[in-house]
């Protein structure tokens, strides 16, 4: 789902979950993710997914490299995982950039599945 328009920038500390942190990469992708490569968000969320086992925060979680985003992606597209969901969408994106096709990927694979990342 994308950002309220009228909603703007705010502090990480004002996130809730991860779905609020993906709002504001998506509001802001070139501050969060340098070059905006993909796989520098896929190390991202790894390490949000880390730090909600480390602190045993109950929060569902979709996209850890192998996954159920991954699981959906391979699935629905019938692309390979060997290397995660941010490389597979990487080498499919077909000349449009990869943050764009992965933030409209997530939009439906939540519209399909109708759980948060």
């Amino acid at each position: 789902m994308s950002v309220d328009q009228g909603q703007g920038p705010r502090p990480i500390d004002q996130c809730r979950d991860v779905q609020d942190v993906l709002d504001q990469i998506r509001l802001r992708p070139s501050m969060w993710v340098r070059q905006e490569c993909l796989r520098d968000l896929q190390n991202i969320l790894i390490g949000y997914a880390t730090a909600l086992s480390v602190h045993g925060v109950d929060e569902p979680f979709a996209l850890s490299p192998g996954g159920p985003f991954a699981e959906w992606l391979r699935a629905r597209r019938g692309w390979s995982m060997s290397y995660g969901w941010a490389d597979a969408i990487e080498r499919h994106a077909d000349g449009e950039d990869p943050l764009t096709v992965f933030f409209r990927l997530l939009d439906e694979y939540r519209s399909a599945c109708g759980s948060e990342p």
